[in-house]
């Protein structure tokens, strides 16, 4: 994603209202990784702009997303997602903290269909799951394996 310089200008030259809201938006999308929602990012905009609305926030999440600043990510875990990284790229889902991660395949091959059914692909998108480097470690120290011999180890 550009940087909230760069996206205030792409407004402009678009003839888009630039907003103080829609600067704040920028900012808290400009190189955020943790993909977050919708309501998530009205949160923590409303913490430091009380009285910005959550229509100005799909809104204005939706013009990013049209002018292909912005991916829209849905992994079936609840809400759409936002990635502001826009490079080809695909994503690691934890099954315990929910949290989405980027990641790249190394090596993999072009993939495609092998049925002529008329399908037009717009997109290839891989999701791996399972879980994070917290909550694995997390999951070791809960196991009744590894608290029996972290007593026999005492």
């Amino acid at each position: 994603m550009r940087s909230p310089t760069e996206l205030a200008q792409v407004f402009r030259d678009k003839q888009l209202k630039l907003t103080p809201q829609r600067q704040l938006l920028f900012s808290l999308l400009h190189q955020n990784q943790s993909h977050p929602t919708a309501e998530s990012l009205y949160e923590v905009a409303s913490k430091q702009m009380p009285g910005i609305s959550l229509r100005t926030i799909y809104q204005t999440l939706g013009e990013l997303a049209e002018m292909g600043e912005l991916q829209l990510v849905d992994v079936g875990i609840g809400a759409t997602r936002f990635d502001p990284n826009i490079a080809d790229h695909h994503h690691f889902v934890c099954e315990s903290c929910q949290a989405i991660h980027d990641v790249d395949i190394l090596s993999a091959p072009k993939m495609s269909l092998q049925s002529g059914e008329g399908f037009a692909v717009n997109e290839v998108g891989v999701v791996f799951r399972g879980h994070c480097n917290q909550c694995n470690h997390k999951q070791q120290f809960k196991s009744p394996g590894s608290q029996a011999k972290n007593k026999a180890s005492k």
